[in-house]
């Protein structure tokens, strides 16, 4: 049976469902189903998505998408479809970003709006101190003190591990069940289920994900977006398979064969290898691999 609407999990298809200036009310509507009564948005501005360092020599961050509210709260989405080598430290990286472009020369009393950095993971987040975390779906986390107490609360990062949301259609309660239902399974409908049919929101959302609605052009970028997931996907199954690692881009390599292979050069480059062909951005591939630039070059 052939896909009536796009994969969420391709760039293109977030991009398409939340990423487009006609896409704003998606957007909006899903960003306040996850943010909380006082942090609510009436109206979002497109940023640019690729932010410069502030020296030659910083690194830049490009953002799946950035937005900026009327009250001037920044907030990034990012799409992360496997575990990269230092994915923490990527986000909170990323963040900086946001907070150092509020600097004002001159007299300027540090008085900085929220940021709020989102991330729609496709894979188990598995890195915690306490069990009972293992199986939630959002995870929220600000800065806190010894005893628990928010220090500052205006940097949030919420993840969603989309693995861990296996509510039925029958069981959706919430505004934001129904937009993790209709992410994770929005490549397997063939119509639009009931609970959706008299939304204006998500027949609207299927309206812009519809396969059928896409122009030439359009079809062709998703059709390599597709290509390049469904690749890194069976790159992923083909090295747990071979005990080489539990994910491409988690960037621990646990699998053992024949002692501790964590170090092997040759695995690496053979994944390297894999990620530049399926067009992954050089700077990815070596966060996921912890090859030098020069080395991935080398391929």
């Amino acid at each position: 049976m052939h896909a009536k609407y796009v994969n969420p999990f391709t760039d293109f298809g977030f991009k398409k469902i939340f990423g487009e200036e006609a896409s704003k009310p998606l957007l909006v509507d899903f960003l306040n189903a996850l943010l909380p009564a006082y942090a609510q948005i009436s109206n979002l501005t497109f940023k640019n998505t690729e932010q410069l360092g502030q020296t030659s020599v910083d690194r830049k961050a490009i953002y799946d998408i950035y937005c900026e509210n009327d009250k001037g709260e920044k907030f990034i989405v990012e799409l992360q479809k496997a575990k990269q080598n230092y994915f923490k430290e990527r986000t909170i990286y990323y963040s900086t970003f946001p907070i150092r472009e509020q600097g004002e020369k001159g007299d300027w009393n540090f008085n900085l709006k929220a940021v709020y950095c989102i991330g729609l993971l496709d894979f188990k987040f598995d890195d915690y101190t306490t069990e009972p975390e293992k199986n939630e779906v959002v995870h929220e986390i600000k800065l806190k003190n010894s005893s628990g107490k928010t220090f500052y609360d205006k940097l949030t990062y919420i993840y969603l591990e989309m693995p861990n949301f296996h509510k039925t259609e029958a069981e959706l309660e919430t505004r934001l069940d129904k937009w993790l239902y209709f992410i994770k399974h929005l490549e397997d409908f063939q119509n639009i289920p009931a609970i959706f049919e008299n939304e204006v929101i998500f027949t609207g959302a299927f309206d812009k994900a519809e396969l059928s609605n896409l122009d030439r052009n359009e079809l062709d970028s998703y059709e390599s977006s597709l290509k390049a997931y469904r690749d890194l996907k069976n790159v992923i199954d083909t090295a747990w398979d071979e005990g080489v690692a539990e994910g491409i881009v988690k960037g621990k390599i646990e699998g053992k064969i024949e002692g501790k292979i964590e170090g092997k050069i040759e695995g690496k480059m053979e994944v390297a290898r894999v990620l530049k062909a399926s067009g992954v951005a050089i700077d990815i591939i070596a966060l996921s691999t912890g090859l030098s630039v020069a080395q991935i070059n080398s391929i």
